[in-house]
């Protein structure tokens, strides 16, 4: 690596050499006025720089003529056809969405920018950003750039191990809305069941978004749900798509952890390979484009078992612990192309096939779900997934008469099917194969949209009008696996054990049976299956007005109603006013709701488990079942929320800013799984029994909940000569809490069983109560470095035995360090958890120096899927191109 990077020195060296045209000139906006730090580049390579103080900027080519291209946040980027060295004037105007195509989320306004948001929104320029990052997907890359994202990695939870739960500000996963280039993303058809964050609530997977198709992403931290309808109680992520053209940008990266804890030779573990690659291509002669990725991720199995160094008391719970493997290949296409001076199509969308597999708990030589003549030592489950995601936009926007009109059709996919391999079904004893089809669910989503926007300039000091109407129609499929996968052969009997009182008395005879079905993941059943649809309707107006040069207001109101549980109306108001150049003030009150999914209200999985040598069914109940009924379960309905927020914005002077916005979201009828209530309760046993049920859990509107919580962000950046430094300061101070839990008539007096503490910890904590980051950049010529320093907030659960236990603060550095190898490649190079820290539990009744015992973690393994991570440091290093 020290070859290569001599090697770069010397050819980078002599590229200055030859460099001797250098370009100046001065950038500022419509007014007049300079902007700092612009990103300047010369097309087709990585050689650019940025403003100073002033505006001005120098940059150095190899000869003329170039063309350079201007950057921004909030502004439209500009190209510039340079024919010669003299001084160049580049005025950069605001970006809106009709204007330029980018899409500015949480405004349908015409005149204004993101600089102007009445709402916090996160601006997080990925295509610039991800070659220095170590990490390779969008859900970590975010979770390490915004603080109020959190995205934790899963081990030992079932399909929580193939698609990572995403939150945004402590709420959720399903509490948040995923945009691309502004239109609804599908969910995925995964629900979280087991020993997850954000269990018994469906999401939207981000890491089925290729990175290198990325152009920025936005992040609407406010709700939202009278604008954008359903799922956007916490905010929305607005992904918006690269659209350059005449150039090919390229990342190659790759990764290795360092694994600490493990007893055996290997010193590292968990290899990562990112292979993306990026084209545009102009489309006639009147701004017509298409751009293509396509991009292959790789991430290998970590494992962080046998841990007996650090918990010398305890024996392993699991053989194998740790990050699943995964293997995604993904290709966008986004484009457009003007069909006449009025009017231009436009198309975007993608495909992804990921395929996983994740260790699921160990099975013991000596179990009844071991067979010894297949796996003589036991064996460790894999849970295997090939999960497919489609996705189409296609739309005409133009004018009709005076009124700007956008007709649109989205279609979305998510298909997640199960397979179990080095498995068996003990009920086959010898004669059980080791792989199996689980079968798997479906989700597809289809959204028709027709929206008009118009701006008047001559009322007041400027009206955006914009109005419109959205048609879905969803639908969610069950379908089951193989026979054996969830059959029961037998019953068969495994061992008979004598019983024996407190006093050594003989009372009885245990037998034990084999159970059925895959181990690790029993498929589903034909009894599981289902297909249902439903449609939604929806009407908005939003109105915006600057009602003088400070102050700006909006209003926004939406109606929707839904073919399965009816109807509802949200509204929203917000306001900006500038008490100057430097300083402002905003702040918003709204409305919004989340509609019960169709997974929540149909997912239904049926365990078979058996008791005196006869067979009864364990199961998670569907909302229509016979059993919810019995229990007097109601209907799911709509969760409902109040937002409020208030902030500020400061600019003090040039490059350095801050924005400090505090929100309060109340939720009501949270939508929850239960806890297991099993045929030994003198009152639901009954029931059950009548049913041949043992034990049954279901979805329901039990919890209201309130959050509150402070955003703050503080940038500075400063740029002289060749020199360039960043300073950034972001933070997240969020505390929920569970205000009641209702329960019916029948169930009064069972809430431990209905959302017991354990389930209550794992909501109040899907954020820490605090997650900080400090970045410190500095660049010089070809040369750059980031330190980040992260403070990861205490979090705090329930073990088994009911007792709280506490993972403590705990802080981490990351490290990049940056080279220009030439015009068009670049290299870096670093470390994430630099240090290799790892989580720490503390309890009353563990010992504070060897942490907590891995019995009692939700993951069986010696730590909790807390927001850090658990597989310690990450060494990485990229290739960035561009040509």
């Amino acid at each position: 690596m020290l070859r290569l990077l001599l090697i770069g020195f010397l050819l980078s060296s002599a590229i200055e050499g030859v460099a001797q045209i250098t370009i100046t000139g001065q950038v500022t906006d419509s007014k007049g006025q300079a902007l700092v730090g612009v990103t300047v580049t010369e097309k087709g390579t990585i050689n650019g720089t940025f403003t100073d103080a002033s505006g001005r900027f120098s940059l150095r080519v190899v000869k003329l003529p170039v063309t350079l291209a201007f950057s921004y946040i909030g502004f439209a980027t500009t190209e510039k056809f340079i024919t010669s060295p003299e001084a160049v004037a580049v005025v950069l105007q605001e970006a809106t969405t009709e204007l330029t195509g980018i899409e500015v989320v949480g405004s349908r306004a015409m005149n204004r920018s993101i600089t102007e948001s009445l709402v916090p929104i996160d601006y997080i320029d990925v295509s610039r950003i991800s070659d220095e990052q170590g990490q390779m997907d969008v859900n970590q890359l975010l979770h390490y750039l915004a603080p109020s994202f959190n995205a934790n990695r899963q081990s030992g939870a079932d399909g929580s191990d193939h698609i990572d739960p995403a939150t945004l500000r402590g709420l959720g996963p399903d509490q948040t809305l995923v945009l691309i280039n502004g239109k609804r993303r599908h969910q995925s058809s995964l629900i979280n069941i087991y020993g997850t964050r954000g269990r018994g609530n469906t999401g939207t997977d981000l890491n089925a978004i290729p990175v290198s198709a990325i152009d920025h992403i936005e992040i609407l931290r406010d709700g939202a749900s009278a604008q954008y309808g359903s799922d956007a109680i916490a905010g929305v992520i607005n992904v918006v798509l690269k659209r350059n053209t005449n150039e090919f940008t390229g990342n190659i990266g790759g990764s290795l952890n360092r694994a600490k804890y493990r007893f055996d030779d290997k010193t590292f573990d968990g290899p990562s390979l990112l292979l993306g690659a990026n084209q545009g291509w102009d489309l006639g002669k009147n701004g017509g484009f298409v751009n293509v990725t396509t991009e292959y991720l790789f991430r290998g199995h970590t494992n962080r078992a046998n841990t007996l160094d650090i918990f010398p008391n305890s024996p392993d719970v699991r053989n194998q612990f740790g990050q699943a493997q995964t293997s995604d290949f993904a290709v966008m296409v986004n484009s457009e192309v003007p069909v006449s001076d009025q009017a231009t199509v436009y198309s975007f969308g993608g495909f992804n096939f990921r395929t996983t597999d994740a260790y699921a708990f160990t099975r013991s030589p000596e179990s009844e779900r071991n067979v010894l003549s297949i796996y003589p030592n036991g064996f460790d489950p894999i849970i295997s997934s090939k999960i497919t995601d489609r996705a189409l936009t296609v739309g005409i926007k133009g004018m009709v008469g005076k009124w700007k009109a956008d007709l649109s059709n989205t279609y979305g996919s998510n298909r997640f099917h199960f397979y179990g391999k080095n498995t068996v079904n003990a009920s086959l004893e010898g004669a059980s194969p080791t792989q199996f089809d689980d079968g798997g669910t479906f989700f597809a989503v289809n959204t028709s949209s027709l929206a008009f926007t118009r701006y008047f300039d001559h009322i007041i000091k400027g009206l955006n009008v914009a109005y419109g109407l959205d048609y879905r129609i969803e639908n969610y499929q069950i379908f089951a696996g193989e026979e054996a996968s969830w059959k029961t052969y037998g019953p068969v009997i495994f061992r008979i054990d004598s019983v024996f009182d407190e006093y050594g008395v003989f009372v009885g005879l245990d037998t034990i049976y084999r159970p059925g079905g895959a181990q690790g993941f029993p498929g589903f059943r034909p009894d599981n299956e289902v297909n249902q649809y439903r449609t939604n309707i929806a009407g908005y107006v939003d109105v915006e007005v600057r009602l003088t040069d400070a102050l700006i207001a909006s209003a926004a109101a939406r109606m929707e109603n839904y073919s399965d549980f009816g109807n509802t109306l949200n509204g929203k108001l917000a306001l900006r006013y500038a008490l100057g150049k430097a300083l402002a003030l905003r702040g918003s009150v709204s409305t919004g709701f989340r509609a019960p999914s169709l997974a929540q209200i149909y997912y239904n999985q049926i365990f078979t488990n058996v008791q005196s040598g006869v067979i009864f069914d364990a199961l998670i109940a569907n909302n229509v079942s016979p059993v919810t009924r019995a229990l007097g379960i109601p209907a799911l309905k709509e969760e409902k929320a109040t937002n409020a927020s208030l902030g500020l914005v400061l600019n003090p002077t040039g490059g350095l800013s801050a924005t400090i916005d505090g929100y309060w979201v109340r939720v009501r009828d949270r939508i929850v799984l239960t806890g297991n209530f099993d045929n030994s309760d003198p009152v639901i046993g009954p029931i059950l029994d009548e049913l041949n049920v043992v034990a049954a859990q279901f979805f329901t509107n039990a919890v209201n909940t309130t959050n509150i919580g402070v955003d703050v962000i503080v940038n500075y950046a400063r740029y002289w000569s060749d020199n360039r430094v960043n300073i950034a300061l972001a933070g997240n101070f969020n505390q929920l809490t569970i205000d009641s839990i209702y329960t019916n008539e029948l169930l009064a007096g069972k809430e431990d069983s209905y959302f017991g503490p354990r389930e209550q910890q794992f909501l109040i904590y899907s954020a820490p109560p605090i997650k900080m980051n400090l970045t410190l950049g500095y660049g010089f010529r070809q040369w750059d470095a980031e330190l980040r320093i992260n403070h990861w907030g205490k979090v705090e659960f329930v073990d088994y035995s009911g007792n709280y236990y506490t993972w403590q603060p705990k802080q981490t550095i990351d490290l990049s360090l940056g080279y220009d190898l030439s015009r068009n490649i670049r290299l870096s190079l670093g470390a994430v958890n630099l240090t290799n820290v790892y989580p720490k539990a503390t309890s009353e009744t563990v010992d504070a120096e060897t942490g907590y015992d891995p019995y009692e973690t939700e993951t069986g393994g010696a730590w909790d899927a807390v927001q850090m991570g658990f597989d310690g440091t990450l060494l990485f290093a990229k290739l960035g191109l561009r040509f």
